[in-house]
């Protein structure tokens, strides 16, 4: 059986491939594991992990889960500003790039067995759906005030929910505490609403997200 790591940013991510992917690679006759970085860390120690476990385990795959949103120029990712530069407007193509950049940084016996992958822009745009799904999760009383106006909002101009925006006051994660749901609580409340939602309707709005499925069965 074909057995694939994947280098999570956290435990939300962690749970996402635990109670999510874990079953639905098992059908396709894939184990998934996962690791926990708890947090974004800087590309040495992101390109040693990799390595480290690629060099050990001559068998596995490896891919990584993590938040284009919490990356910075800190973090010292391959090619970085150049990104930045050659791919001003198209964030979906900028992305590419730094994925094909962290794949040719990695140590070139190794790159056939790993499969970088970031969210765009992070791990809770998935769970922008289903309104009704989402809704009937919650009480009333759970949403903020106007938190039900918000979130029809958004759904009403973001048909694909990875395209929305990454600034502080507009980000995913942001939304969903501040302006919609009461006392968010990301590791339960998003696990339980992705798996309400359910993977495949998960792919059907998100093309990046599917893409990396996709990639990932075919490793």
């Amino acid at each position: 059986m074909k057995r694939i790591t994947i280098f999570c940013e956290g435990p939300t991510e962690q749970e996402f491939c635990k109670k999510t992917l874990y079953p639905y690679f098992l059908n396709k006759q894939i184990s998934l594991e996962w690791k926990n970085w708890e947090g974004i860390k800087n590309w040495q120690r992101i390109k040693l992990d990799i390595e480290t476990l690629l060099k050990h385990d001559k068998t596995c795959l490896v891919s990584t889960f993590l938040d284009y949103y919490g990356i910075h120029t800190k973090h010292d990712f391959p090619n970085w500003e150049q990104a930045h530069t050659q791919f001003v407007t198209n964030k979906s193509q900028r992305l590419d790039f730094i994925e094909q950049q962290m794949q040719l940084h990695i140590d070139s016996n190794l790159q056939n067995r790993f499969l970088p992958y970031l969210q765009l822009h992070e791990f809770e745009a998935l769970l922008f759906i289903d309104e009704q799904k989402f809704c009937s999760q919650f009480t009333d009383s759970d949403f903020h005030k106007n938190g039900k106006q918000e979130l029809t909002s958004i759904f009403e101009n973001y048909s694909n929910p990875e395209d929305i925006n990454d600034s502080r006051n507009t980000s995913p994660s942001h939304r969903l505490k501040e302006k919609i749901i009461c006392g968010w609580h990301k590791i339960v409340y998003g696990n339980i609403i992705a798996q309400v939602m359910g993977l495949e309707a998960i792919r059907a709005k998100c093309p990046r997200f599917d893409e990396w499925i996709i990639k990932l069965e075919n490793l």
